[in-house]
């Protein structure tokens, strides 16, 4: 893999946002380029990225409970409707979910730093129950 480019694994625990920032603005301070542009790009069907508030953790709680809310598991009546069910209640809401929000994001990069505002955090959106192993690619262009 080219200097510019790397992939971020992260593990979930479930349900929820988890930040990366620190390891995106880590991997962008290395580069040769004072500036450039961000691509990150998640290589999953039932996961999303965000780039949301990280100073208060409320936000991501209300951010992770409105979703179940607008799209609740598989078993609960109002979804009696999918199909898709064998791989669990959790599944086909987690594809819907990941089909509503970002499965990639872009952001500058000034003086080798990430130009996020002050409350911004980088975030991979768990969908599912489980814990998985999730690869996020990141490539800057210069």
């Amino acid at each position: 893999m080219a200097d510019n480019q790397t992939t971020f694994t992260l593990q979930t625990r479930g349900q929820g946002l988890y930040e990366f920032t620190r390891e995106v603005a880590d991997f962008t301070a290395r580069q040769s380029f004072e500036t450039g542009l961000l691509t990150l790009f998640v290589q999953h069907t039932s996961c999303s990225l965000l780039i949301q508030e990280n100073a208060d953790p409320e936000v991501q709680t209300d951010m992770r409970n409105f979703f179940a809310r607008l799209v609740p598991p598989s078993c609960d009546k109002s979804m009696a409707y999918l199909t898709h069910t064998y791989e669990g209640p959790d599944d086909m809401p987690a594809h819907i979910k990941a089909a509503l929000m970002p499965v990639s994001i872009t952001i500058p990069i000034s003086n080798r730093r990430l130009s996020l505002g002050t409350w911004q955090g980088i975030y991979l959106f768990e969908h599912r129950d489980h814990p998985h192993s999730r690869n996020v690619v990141g490539h800057i262009s210069g």
